[in-house]
């Protein structure tokens, strides 16, 4: 057990001890995305206090535990991960049904985000048994806060979380962003974040701001233009390590004629004509033979 949290521990049980933790209840715990400081002093104790700790790596659950200086039993650890969620659920909702308090986390962040747990948390409702959240550290939150997007350019954002690992796929959602006017928060791994910027350099001059390695020692935070991503990511060989978590930024107010045009032109440069139009008037709204005529005079043009 480490001694480095010591004080931490005796601290979240004066905070902490005093608030009432219901038997029978799932508790959803956030815990650090790098920065073991940012854990807070709820999820301290109540990891230390509860009967059981369903974690999406059981593993990677005990080094963190043991970091704290909690000490719990590999029979206090249920694995509950992406590929048995669904089945291991029933393990928990026996315990809860028992009357244990369990608490869940994943490797990082906010469960149920891009991360397992959002299964686990309706199975345990479909049984009319409690839930409750400790909120904490989140790679979306992070990273917007670190964007600089002020409330009269953003309008709300829009999560994205992974896009397809598909070549194909992945290009046809960033044709969609193209045309989303919010802001939108992308993340991805390492091994697929080259494939990403040459996707997304398609957006052109729209800003995008990228966290890596967001709270962990050499953190990297950057705001670049689209087109300008893949040179980013290859003037430096560091900067393909570590996760990612990215803000597309609001794109900027056209008239709504303008949005269009330009939607269509993207889409022309990737698909076949026909397609092209097809595509652009579910994204619209605008009549199809009104873009398709757009279509046919910017392909006269030569602007596409």
């Amino acid at each position: 057990m480490s001694a480095l949290y010591t004080s931490a521990l005796a601290a979240s049980a004066e905070a902490a001890s005093g608030q009432h933790y219901p038997q029978g209840t799932l508790f959803i715990v956030a815990t650090p995305i790098g920065n073991l400081a940012d854990i807070s002093l709820r999820a301290l104790y109540l990891l230390g206090m509860v009967d059981a700790i369903a974690c999406e790596d059981t593993r990677h659950t005990q080094a963190l535990l043991r970091a704290y200086g909690i000490d719990k039993s590999t029979g206090q650890l249920i694995a509950v991960h992406q590929h048995n969620e669904t089945q291991a659920s029933q393990t928990v909702i026996d315990r809860l049904l028992a009357g244990q308090r369990v608490a869940y986390v994943s490797d990082a962040g906010t469960p149920g985000i891009s991360d397992p747990g959002a299964r686990l948390v309706a199975a345990v409702r479909a049984q009319s048994l409690r839930c409750i959240p400790l909120p904490g550290p989140s790679s979306v939150t992070t990273v917007l806060s670190a964007a600089g997007i002020s409330d009269d350019q953003a309008g709300g954002f829009v999560f994205a979380g992974f896009l397809s690992s598909k070549t194909a796929e992945r290009d046809r959602m960033v044709l969609a962003l193209a045309a989303e006017t919010r802001a939108v928060v992308l993340l991805e791994a390492p091994h697929r974040m080259e494939a990403l910027a040459i996707a997304l350099a398609s957006l052109g001059e729209r800003a995008i701001t990228v966290g890596r390695e967001l709270t962990k020692q050499f953190e990297e935070i950057a705001t670049v233009s689209a087109k300008d991503l893949p040179q980013w990511l290859s003037q430096d060989a560091n900067r393909l390590r570590g996760e990612f978590a990215l803000v597309v930024h609001p794109a900027p107010v056209q008239d709504s004629a303008g949005q269009d045009t330009r939607i269509l032109k993207l889409l022309l440069e990737q698909l076949p004509l026909k397609t092209a139009v097809k595509l652009a008037a579910d994204i619209t709204g605008e009549p199809r033979n009104t873009l398709y005529q757009t279509a046919l005079d910017l392909k006269s043009a030569n602007t596409v």
